[in-house]
């Protein structure tokens, strides 16, 4: 994972889009990247991160993929079906964290829209059950985290209905069971 990290990020300092989804995707596309594991709970939140700050919200971009790589370094791999929770909806929610500076003893409205981001993430991934696959709970972390900010701060990202092109790698795939399928 570390030797793709500083690629990874000179191309979310570099990306102008402000479609997560389309930004995760040419991620995804970065040679040895897999098609699951704990990659995605790093590259989910900086696709966030890249079109918030894209968009114009204010805060230290550079900084920010630092710290969301600390924090996604810190999840170990197979937490969705081990933990309850899934690294991608875990990413998105700590990328808001970072933007909006909130510690473990923030007493505000931030803070309460962290968790709202992250168990309205887990849900729809939950919807969907499994097995695992990080592409699929990738695009439905981000499409979340599109429709949340609009709908909390008036924050308009770009969204697009994605039909996945990793399908055909994922041994586990459930096909006509996700949204993202294409045949």
């Amino acid at each position: 994972m570390d030797e793709n990290m500083q690629i990874i990020k000179d191309i979310c300092l570099k990306e102008t889009s402000q479609n997560p989804i389309k930004i995760v995707k040419k991620l995804m596309k970065i040679e040895n990247i897999p098609i699951h594991g704990p990659i995605h709970h790093i590259i989910d939140g900086f696709a966030f991160l890249t079109a918030m700050h894209n968009v114009g919200v204010e805060f230290d971009f550079p900084k920010a993929l630092d710290e969301l790589e600390i924090r996604g370094k810190k999840m170990p791999g197979a937490t969705c079906g081990q933990w309850g929770i899934c690294g991608s909806s875990a990413s998105v929610g700590a990328a808001l964290a970072i933007i909006h500076q909130t510690t473990p003893l923030s007493d505000n409205e931030y803070y309460k829209d962290n968790l709202k981001l992250t168990s309205l993430a887990l849900g729809n991934i939950a919807e969907i059950g499994g097995p695992r696959c990080c592409k699929r709970n990738a695009y439905l972390s981000l499409k979340t985290a599109i429709k949340f900010v609009e709908e909390t701060y008036g924050i308009l990202l770009e969204d697009t209905d994605e039909k996945c092109e990793f399908s055909h790698l994922n041994q586990q795939c459930i096909k006509e069971r996700c949204p993202f399928y294409h045949h």
